[in-house]
């Protein structure tokens, strides 16, 4: 589904329809430090960054931002500004007289955030869509009168309590949260939107992404979208779930601008933002830039959900965990999670010299061109020997031409999915394969994939293949980290934290544990966690279990090994 958006301004900035991918960040430093937060905006812009994002928690927050963006004019740079509000209009309504843009939350902008046992009459609930759409109209009029534009930033983790009593923790409920305040907005005049779906999910994330736009389309309402994946990480998880997620809206040609959400120094996630736009839009000679999906990229048709149990074949498909093979210098290898190599079983025969041989292993290995040309001969060869797996060589239309043929025709040989992509260092195998096959797996297609490792460390190759599976949810082989990029509302060093967490807790395969920076949205983008470590004031720590903050206000110096106690409490605790 190909999603046309309309243009928007946000100051002299262009953006949504044929305009290009916009890439943004947002600072991490106390709002209040004009030194640091325009230094590191100096910072983001030379990495790359069109528009950056500050935190504004409150009033006096808010009107600091006239200082910021005076100094960074002063200095020479005059990118559009975004103020990041929560919780507080009051905020909102200051900043809108000073900066480009104002991103609001509509889950806690005047709702409350999500509480269990709370049941809305039908009378409750309309009521409280008027007193939001009464409290919002300040700061639309305000917005109108210095052309600020708004995003509605919809977050997983902090749907109103209102939303999640009527359609629950859900994509949908995202969506009719981000509508109703669209609809206010739409119908009091004011059309300068952009609106976006963040999870640390990225399945999630997906999926609602996925439903706004056809939402949207429905109803005619094409506001530009801004994509991201949110509490992703550092490092390789990190990149591989952004550039999953972002990468599969992408190529359905869904959205406007992106932010790489990284636990890191945020002009790092700028290399990473460009490595993912320079694959879906083209500098022409003269140096304009024009929306253009890399062909093998494109997603020209959708497969329903629909994770099938496949034959076996070896240690492939079946009940067998989703499979990673490694291809070096014309062998090919299914590695194991502890790094181990063991060859592949299988004979690899192409379709030319196919022979009925049921006493040996075997997968069929198939390019784009013969999907495109022999789709019958592919089905009929498969069709003769059901435990013969395949390998898919292909784009991501090519991969799900092959899928959807095979579903229909009742196949379930097992698919390994692999990526066209010439490969030749380790950015280019994590970012190619993290847009295709990623999108596919994200979808619940397939039965493994297949990383080249002829120029790259089979190590590293390894992981990042794990990594991969473990981004997509469909093999989870360590721990995973869900943790927030930090901004000027964190109170310590989340960068640091995390390291330390995850130096302590790494080894604990399966276990989700959160690493938020503020309770904003730390608690609620983490509901999915085993285990939480939350910033909850000037060097403090609190920990959950699940849902439940179990242990509060602890000193940060002892935040780590109090975690440590409570996951060997809670009977999760394995040695390394």
């Amino acid at each position: 589904m190909e999603y046309t958006s309309r243009e928007i301004s946000i100051g002299s900035l262009r953006l949504g329809g044929n305009q290009p991918i916009r890439l943004q960040s947002m600072t991490n430093t106390n709002t209040m430090d004009t030194e640091a937060t325009v230094a590191q905006a100096v910072r983001m812009i030379e990495a790359g960054c069109e528009l950056v994002r500050i935190t504004a928690p409150g009033p006096k927050e808010a009107a600091h931002l006239e200082v910021i963006k005076k100094e960074l004019k002063k200095r020479g740079f005059s990118v559009p500004l975004i103020a990041d509000i929560h919780f507080n209009p009051t905020a909102a309504e200051i900043a809108a007289r000073i900066v480009e843009k104002v991103r609001i939350n509509p889950g806690n902008y005047i709702d409350r955030n999500a509480v269990t046992g709370i049941n809305y009459t039908e009378a409750e609930y309309h009521d409280e869509l008027e007193r939001t759409a009464l409290r919002l109209r300040p700061l639309l009029d305000i917005c109108r009168e210095h052309g600020t534009a708004i995003r509605i930033g919809t977050n997983h983790g902090s749907l109103s309590r209102r939303i999640v009593n009527r359609y629950g923790d859900t994509p949908e409920g995202m969506v009719q949260s981000a509508f109703e305040f669209t609809r206010i907005c739409h119908d009091q005049g004011f059309h300068n939107l952009v609106l976006s779906m963040k999870s640390s999910n990225v399945r999630v994330m997906v999926s609602a992404y996925r439903m706004l736009a056809e939402k949207l389309r429905e109803e005619g309402l094409n506001y530009p979208l801004h994509l991201g994946v949110t509490e992703a990480g550092d490092g390789e998880d990190g990149r591989l779930k952004s550039i999953a997620g972002i990468g599969a809206m992408l190529a359905r040609g869904i959205g406007d601008t992106i932010r790489v959400s990284l636990t890191e120094d945020p002009e790092a996630e700028l290399p990473v933002a460009s490595s993912i736009v320079e694959r879906f839009q083209q500098t022409n000679p003269d140096g304009t830039i024009i929306r253009r999906i890399r062909p093998d990229l494109c997603i020209g048709s959708e497969l329903p959900f629909k994770k099938e149990v496949s034959e076996t074949s070896g240690h492939l498909g079946g009940k067998n965990p989703p499979a990673l093979l490694l291809e070096s210098k014309g062998n090919y290898y299914q590695a194991e999670e502890n790094g181990k190599l063991s060859v592949l079983p299988h004979a690899i025969i192409h379709i030319s010299d196919f022979q009925n041989d049921g006493n040996t292993l075997r997968m069929l290995h198939i390019g784009e061109s013969l999907i495109e040309t022999n789709p019958d001969d592919i089905i009929k060869m498969l069709g003769s020997d059901v435990t013969m797996a395949v390998m898919a060589e292909a784009g991501a239309t090519g991969l799900r031409t092959l899928a959807g043929r095979m579903r229909d025709a009742g196949l379930k040989n097992p698919l390994i999915l692999k990526s066209p992509a010439n490969i030749d260092n380790s950015e280019n195998l994590l970012t190619e394969n993290s847009l295709n096959p990623g999108n596919l797996l994200l979808d619940g297609i397939g039965d493994g994939l297949c990383l080249n490792a002829d120029a790259v460390e089979i190590d590293q190759v390894i992981r990042i293949g794990f990594g991969l599976l473990q981004a997509t949810r469909m093999r989870m082989t360590k721990t995973e980290f869900i943790a927030c990029p930090s901004c000027g509302r964190t109170l310590f060093n989340i960068q640091e934290a995390l390291q330390k967490v995850k130096a302590r807790t790494g080894h604990l395969k399966g276990l989700k544990i959160g690493v938020m920076g503020c309770i904003v949205n730390g608690p609620g983008e983490m509901a999915d966690a085993d285990y939480g470590y939350v910033g909850a004031g000037n060097g403090k720590v609190t920990l959950y279990k699940s849902k439940e903050a179990v242990k509060r206000g602890i000193p940060e110096d002892e935040a780590v090994e109090a975690l440590v106690e409570l996951i060997k409490e809670g009977g999760d605790w394995k040695e390394s």
